[in-house]
């Protein structure tokens, strides 16, 4: 595997996954955050972030964590990708992974992150998590209905079963 999504609700574990799944792979992490937001979390023009994406996506290799379908480039990431992973977890297992990573990192900028992108604890963040099953996850079931027969969809449910993965990433 060289290129590789890995999407899901915040705080499943999609970033410590796809850090550790790039190591394994000695392929580059994209963290898709780290290139959508500007210092100060504002959010860029669709078009520069569009042109980001698709130049990103048009490399040979890479591991990519974040969502971001409905624009930049989310349709060609989705063709050039050889496999997906997906976070399917429950609510509370994201919720909870989101607030034990916000008091972890209250006030830095995680190096996944964007420069001025100082971690904080935000109640739009957080109804975003707790609405996310019925208000995005639809639309990333869609998303994956248009993969190939050759692109597999690794499904999580939990970040135990996402370690046992990793832990077989390799040995084959």
């Amino acid at each position: 595997m060289q290129r590789v999504l890995v999407m899901g609700c915040p705080g499943a574990g999609k970033t410590t996954f796809a850090r550790a799944l790039a190591d394994k792979l000695a392929v580059p992490l994209v963290s898709i955050d780290r290139l959508y937001w500007q210092p100060g979390w504002r959010e860029p023009k669709t078009e520069e972030f569009t042109a980001t994406m698709t130049c990103e996506a048009a490399k040979p290799a890479w591991v990519m964590d974040g969502n971001y379908i409905a624009f930049g480039a989310g349709n060609l990431r989705r063709e050039r990708a050889q496999a997906i992973v997906w976070f399917d977890l429950p609510r509370r297992a994201c919720l909870s992974g989101a607030l034990r990573r916000i008091v972890k990192n209250h006030g830095t900028v995680r190096p996944e992150m964007a420069p001025g992108c100082r971690e904080r604890f935000d109640w739009g963040f957080m109804k975003y998590i707790w609405t996310y099953r019925a208000q995005q996850r639809p639309g990333l079931v869609t998303y994956f209905d248009a993969l190939r027969i050759d692109q597999p969809l690794v499904t999580f449910r939990s970040r135990a079963q996402a370690s046992a993965y990793l832990a077989n990433v390799g040995t084959a």
